[in-house]
């Protein structure tokens, strides 16, 4: 190979890899605003993995993203309402997850509901484990 064969080759294999590097434009329904996703885009990657995870029929899928889009929504406007207590936002947003359990309940099969309910409790178990290994570095910081 000559150089000017192998200083072309070494320009199209960059060329190729920066071109690859490129982000992608997104979907504007679920463009990121302000550093987050919008309720739309988030409620689509719940419901995509839902989908994936529990096999549901795309009936179902269309029912589990209009309830998670109206729970995501929702949240969003109760997090976002200053005038609430800490202990009031805290019960509106528990009483928003029994709301989502319950309405996922008559959509899904027992055995769907069993596999989404297990999964969410091992997800609360591994917050709740961060949380205290959080506040036991906070307490030996203070030591």
């Amino acid at each position: 190979m000559n150089k000017h064969t192998l200083t072309t080759f070494l320009f199209c294999l960059l060329f190729s890899i920066t071109a690859l590097g490129q982000t992608p434009v997104k979907d504007s329904s679920h463009t990121i605003k302000r550093g987050r996703w919008t309720a739309e885009g988030r409620a689509d990657k719940m419901s995509d993995k839902l989908y994936r995870e529990l096999g549901l029929t795309h009936a179902q899928d269309k029912q589990i993203y209009a309830i998670n889009e109206d729970i995501i929504r929702r949240r969003d406007a109760i997090k976002a309402d200053k005038n609430l207590a800490a202990k009031e936002r805290m019960q509106q947003l528990k009483a928003l997850n029994e709301e989502r359990s319950q309405r996922f309940k008559t959509v899904l099969t027992p055995a769907q509901y069993k596999k989404w309910n297990d999964w969410e409790m091992k997800k609360r178990e591994h917050l709740e484990a961060k949380m205290d290994k959080k506040q036991e570095r906070k307490l030996a910081r203070k030591e």
